[in-house]
Parts: structure tokens; C-alpha cells; sequence
């Protein structure tokens, strides 16, 4: 595997592809989300797509910081609601993940995001930040707010995850 530039200075040098699904088996959700900031596993292909990552890791907590650029505008020239919905999504999911057990997947059953500040190619470097609100044994509630350099808000969401055996997982 290549190394990839996802974005400039975020480089993953296993390049892009998925976690093995038997390491889900043998490492907790935060142990395995670290693992990959830590370079054991690639970047996910959505990351490449996208231009953005997974930055930051704790219980309870997922950051991810991207870079918005050209490719990603709508029509009318910003960047469009579906790039800011996955960074979004990803936050949120992997906040819930790092309360995962060895054993255990997740899937996201519904979020919502409130875009509060238009996004364009000069915004710049942006970070995402989810923290798990709420987590039961079957599901958790997720929060995520998605900022510019200066702190700015541009976008704010929650999501509701369902969390499961991953024997049950599609695939």
C-alpha cells in the first residue's frame, strides 16, 4: 500500500481501504479508532473522496478535521450540504464507536445537521468534534458541532445510532 494525502498534512501511509472485520473481534471501538489514527490500518475510502479524518479519539469523543475544496461545490459555487452531512456523520458515528466493546458494531439509524454558516472553497481547514450524548445498551445519542479556523460555527447536528453483535453485520 501508498501512502495518501487526504488532505495537506494529513497523510495515512497505508493508504486507503477498511478495517479488518476480525479485528473487530479483538479490539474495543476506541482501541480500533485509534489504531487507525495511529497508522495500523488505512484511511477509509471516504476520507480519500472527501478530504478529510480522523483526527482525535477519547471515550466518548470522535474529531475529524477536513479540508473543503473545489470538487466538493454545489451549483451555485459553496460547498455542498452532503460533504458537511458525511464529516458530520462521521464525528457523530465514531463518537459512538469509541463506546464500543470488543464484539460490537454500530450503524447509524438517523442524524439531522443544522447548517448555520455557508461553507466555500476559502473557508479553510475545518474541525468536526461528536461526543456521545446518551448510550444504552442498544442505542446512543450523539452530538457534533463542525467549526472553522476561528472557532466560527457552520454547522451543528445529532445522530442516533443502533448498536449490535458485528456477527450481524451486512457483507
Amino acid at each position: 500500500m501508498t501512502a495518501v494525502e487526504l488532505f495537506p498534512g494529513y497523510v495515512v501511509q497505508k493508504g486507503i481501504g477498511t478495517i479488518p472485520r476480525e479485528d473487530v473481534g479483538l479490539y474495543s471501538g476506541l482501541e480500533l479508532l485509534q489504531r487507525l489514527i495511529d497508522g495500523h490500518y488505512p484511511a477509509p475510502p471516504i476520507g480519500e473522496r472527501l478530504n478529510f479524518g480522523l483526527t482525535e479519539v477519547s471515550e466518548g469523543r470522535a474529531v475529524f478535521r477536513g479540508l473543503p475544496g473545489e470538487r466538493h461545490l454545489n451549483p451555485l459555487g459553496s460547498v455542498h450540504g452532503g460533504w458537511t452531512g458525511t464529516i458530520m456523520d462521521s464525528a457523530l458515528a465514531c463518537a459512538v464507536q469509541t463506546l464500543l466493546a470488543k464484539g460490537e458494531a454500530y450503524t447509524t439509524v438517523e442524524f439531522k445537521v443544522n447548517l448555520t454558516r455557508p461553507i466555500t472553497s476559502r473557508t479553510g481547514e475545518v474541525v468536526c468534534e461528536g461526543r456521545v450524548v446518551s448510550k444504552g445498551r442498544t442505542i446512543a445519542v450523539s452530538e457534533a458541532t463542525l467549526k472553522d479556523k476561528d472557532g466560527k460555527l457552520l454547522a451543528f447536528g445529532t445522530e442516533t445510532c443502533t448498536i449490535f453483535p458485528v456477527a450481524n453485520l451486512a457483507g
